[in-house]
């Protein structure tokens, strides 16, 4: 049921994005770099609006963001119930799955940083 309904948010948001690309270009193009600077991606001169803009509300978009979404069901953690084996990279870049650092009994403890 979790899947229907994210397929018909996800499917909804990118017809209506890809007619409101449509209708209004320029506006939607203002809107798109708008949403492109939290993510730094327009400060590139070698990577511009003309190369990844066009792509928003794609056939190709729709599919990526179906498969994060459906992704992330699986990585909910609920109360009571066994915790996700979500992919993790480790320190040297190897992908693993969380569940593969437990060690018997003994607890798992999460430690997040970041280096900037």
């Amino acid at each position: 049921l979790q899947k229907i309904l994210i397929f018909l948010h996800v499917t909804t948001c990118v017809v209506v994005g890809k007619t409101l690309m449509i209708l209004f270009p320029n506006a939607m193009k203002r809107y798109i770099l708008k949403l492109g600077e939290k993510s730094r991606m327009n400060k590139n001169p070698k990577f511009s609006y003309e190369n990844w803009g066009p792509t928003f509300f794609s056939f190709k978009y729709l599919l990526f963001v179906l498969k994060v979404k459906w992704r992330r069901l699986e990585d909910e953690a609920h109360e009571g119930r066994p915790a996700p084996n979500t992919p993790v990279v480790t320190s040297n870049g190897e992908v693993r799955r969380l569940l593969d650092f437990m060690q018997d009994n003994r607890p798992l403890i999460l430690n997040f940083g970041s280096c900037t």
